[in-house]
């Protein structure tokens, strides 16, 4: 809030929602390099797709969070909503810490805890968003892209310390230590916040009413927000399509008995554009350290954490770019980088050009996130905390749902093709994998993908074993029977 006395915002309030913004990330990126740790999967007997749902599920409740605290936050407030968000941080760090002690001796159990532990990270990482971005947008009226980006290097910067830090601790620092220490940022902005008083948002101090506020989002954005959850209900919960289906239409039903309008076609138009861009973002991120695990000598964590450190530095100087380009052009930049970033990522060998690429897509992607947010709270007043959060949920909830699990189906079946070209008699034939060996899943019944048959594998190398001590037999004159 302003300060009476001199009537400029609160800057222990602002660097408060910086360092909970910074926890946010500090749980991501540890939980995915947890998941990207060979030894772990291995651990918890998970497929690269299933992987992908694990770490889907720290994204896809992160959105329903974002959007569902939107409707109730002018009613509940901002410090309980800040309080709660701690509080799932600390539980999420009490159930990972649980179930990797557990997971050796019961590695069901253990998955389970580290999966739901997952959701609980997720409810909490939302609901920070929900409170810190209207809280900003309502100090800072005048500039409020310029503080958006400011606001928002907190989650690269997260990024870059947790991930040095889980880098640096090496395998021989135990997991149950580096998903541990979110409970120090969390700590440390609960005690930053919890005596401060937080702003009136905006639409409450204009006197828009609630369903006004309803009505910038519109029947559109309802529709979008519940097809995604949809989607994963269903593959949560399989065999309840129509009972899905059912409340999900209702709900839509339901929001445009009461506000009877589709919603602002700039909103619908920022909806749709926000799902790519989030995947483009969050979701490469999130896959990064295992895709270029193959590629690279060194620990391909060190590939985030430098684009961390450009997203975080660009962001901080965001001011005079985005004075001198404006937010909608910035944002068409952005895309070109980005596309070119990751084109070049693709298909980038040797240590120089694969940080050049990550270079151009680090810049691309430096100012997605909160140049959006800064068009939606200057486009949509009337929106209030629904309209710029729910672009930020929706963002998410598109990569927790669809993102994720598309780039893992994508890596297993990257995983096939590369089998295909090693000489494994049994499994290969004719570079070709022979009959039966991939089964082939899916996810939500329209990402399909493929993986390799462990009794066909196991044959096979059992095949060679046996070919391999026959060779050495006769070399050494002998025949087998």
């Amino acid at each position: 809030m302003t300060n009476s006395a001199d009537n400029k915002p609160s800057q222990l309030l602002f660097w408060g929602c910086f360092i909970a913004l910074i926890t946010t990330s500090f749980g991501f990126i540890t939980r995915m390099f947890l998941l990207d740790d060979p030894a772990v999967v291995e651990l918890l007997n998970l497929d690269p797709a299933q992987v992908g749902k694990f770490k889907g599920i720290q994204i896809w409740p992160f959105a329903i969070s974002i959007i569902l605290f939107s409707l109730i936050i002018d009613k509940v407030g901002y410090k309980f909503s800040m309080i709660f968000a701690a509080a799932c941080q600390i539980i999420w760090a009490i159930m990972g810490i649980i179930g990797l002690s557990i997971a050796t001796d019961n590695p069901a159990a253990g998955a389970n805890l580290l999966y739901w532990g997952g959701l609980v990270l997720a409810l909490g990482n939302g609901t920070v968003e929900a409170f810190i971005n209207p809280v900003v947008a309502t100090m800072f009226t005048k500039d409020k892209t310029k503080w958006l980006n400011i606001l928002h290097a907190g989650w690269p910067g997260g990024l870059v310390i947790a991930g040095i830090a889980v880098i640096v601790m090496g395998p021989e620092t135990s997991w149950q230590i580096k998903t541990g220490i979110i409970i120090i940022p969390a700590a440390l902005y609960f005690i930053m916040l919890i005596g401060q008083n937080f702003p009136v948002q905006e639409r409450v101090a204009s006197g828009v009413s609630y369903r006004d506020m309803l009505r910038e989002f519109g029947v559109f954005g309802a529709l979008i927000v519940s097809l995604l959850i949809y989607l994963q209900l269903d593959a949560e919960y399989p065999g309840n399509e129509k009972l899905f289906a059912l409340i999900c239409a209702g709900m839509v039903a339901a929001f445009g008995f009461y506000t009877q309008h589709l919603g602002r076609g700039l909103m619908g138009i920022l909806i749709v554009i926000m799902m790519p861009l989030a995947t483009t973002e969050i979701g490469t991120d999130g896959w990064i350290s295992g895709i270029m695990a193959g590629a690279v000598s060194f620990d391909p964590g060190w590939i985030l954490v430098y684009t961390s450190v450009i997203m975080m530095g660009l962001r901080f100087l965001a001011g005079p770019i985005v004075h001198a380009l404006q937010p909608l052009p910035l944002l068409i930049v952005s895309c070109v980088l980005a596309i070119a970033g990751l084109a070049a990522l693709s298909g980038a060998s040797g240590t120089a050009m694969i940080f050049v690429a990550a270079t151009l897509y680090a810049l691309g992607k430096t100012f997605f996130w909160p140049t959006m947010l800064g068009i939606v709270s200057e486009q949509t007043p009337k929106g209030g905390a629904l309209t710029l959060n729910a672009v930020s949920g929706i963002g998410m909830l598109a990569v927790g749902v669809l993102g994720f699990p598309l780039i893992g189906a994508l890596q297993a079946n990257k995983e096939i093709s590369e089998v295909s070209k090693v000489d494994a008699p049994g499994l290969v034939a004719n570079g070709e994998l022979v009959e039966g060996a991939t089964d082939a899943k899916n996810i939500y019944s329209i990402i399909n993908y493929s993986v390799l048959n462990a009794d066909v594998v196991e044959d096979s190398f059992l095949a060679r074993v046996a070919d391999h001590f026959s060779d050495a037999i006769t070399q050494d004159g002998f025949q087998l029977a």
